[in-house]
């Protein structure tokens, strides 16, 4: 690849279908991973959210400072966001004590509003244009939030709302696939879509991880957390492996000869 056809790539992924399947699994392994901190290893929510927050920092100005775009980087930022997202929620929701619902609306707002920032400063949202050092703080910190109020999204639906786990699994399952639909079969904005998948992906994700390590007691499946967060950990590594990665395309679309 010429310099001139860099300059039309990012340094994200491209969105494809294993782009989904990779994050799905990844947004799983944040709430297992949290959860073994946390609870399992009895850090707390606080002292927990500080040493998942000190990697995510590192590894978001690492993939600014990188050149290009690397899976393997970009992959353990992801992860590092959704394990940091489930202890900011859960010490959100539980050690503020503003509950589920509370924690929701307050993270909803985060996140529309680090969008409308984005917006009002750069003029899109899409990930196409995540290029440059100002585009990818506004991703990072998008994402960050976004996986912060999936955990609670997800919380809130199991408990709340009634559903238990393998319900909000569904729910959420359910609803990224109504987007699915809108994506091939309407011309719903694609920028919107993708957002609302990306969020909603994470408490599908979050649902997941608690049925699979939540007491049978509480409708889960009492799976060993440090066990299970091994075992997602070795399936992303492997998908990044078997799955091709490439990084997205700038609206400009690459030179010809590409």
């Amino acid at each position: 690849m010429t310099r001139d056809q860099r300059d039309f790539v990012t340094k994200v992924p491209a969105v494809t279908l294993g782009f989904w399947i990779i994050k799905i699994l990844a947004t799983t392994l944040g709430e297992t991973g949290g959860d073994t901190v946390s609870m399992t290893w009895q850090m707390g929510y606080l002292a927990s959210t500080a040493i998942f927050v000190v990697p995510l920092v590192l590894l978001v100005a690492w993939q600014i400072a990188a050149r290009r775009f690397h899976p393997f980087l970009y992959w353990a930022t992801i992860i590092a966001s959704t394990t940091a997202g489930t202890t900011m929620a859960d010490f959100a929701t539980r050690s503020l004590g503003i509950g589920y619902t509370g924690g929701s609306a307050l993270l909803l707002a985060c996140v529309l509003g680090a969008l409308g920032l984005w917006h009002a400063v750069l003029g899109s949202v899409s990930v196409d244009t995540v290029r440059s050092p100002r585009a990818e703080g506004f991703y990072w910190l998008t994402i960050t939030f976004s996986q912060t109020l999936g955990t609670a999204l997800g919380d809130w639906a199991a408990d709340d709302g009634g559903l238990g786990y393998a319900g909000g699994a569904m729910l959420f399952g359910g609803a990224l696939a109504g987007l699915a639909l809108l994506y091939y079969r309407t011309r719903t904005s694609r920028v919107a879509l993708f957002w609302a998948a990306f969020i909603l992906t994470r408490p599908l994700g979050a649902t997941v991880g608690d049925f699979l390590d939540k007491p049978l007691a509480k409708g889960g499946l009492d799976f060993s957390r440090p066990l299970a967060s091994a075992v997602l950990a070795a399936a992303i590594l492997v998908l990044i492996l078997v799955i091709p990665q490439r990084p997205g395309t700038h609206p400009g679309g690459a030179p010809q000869g590409e």
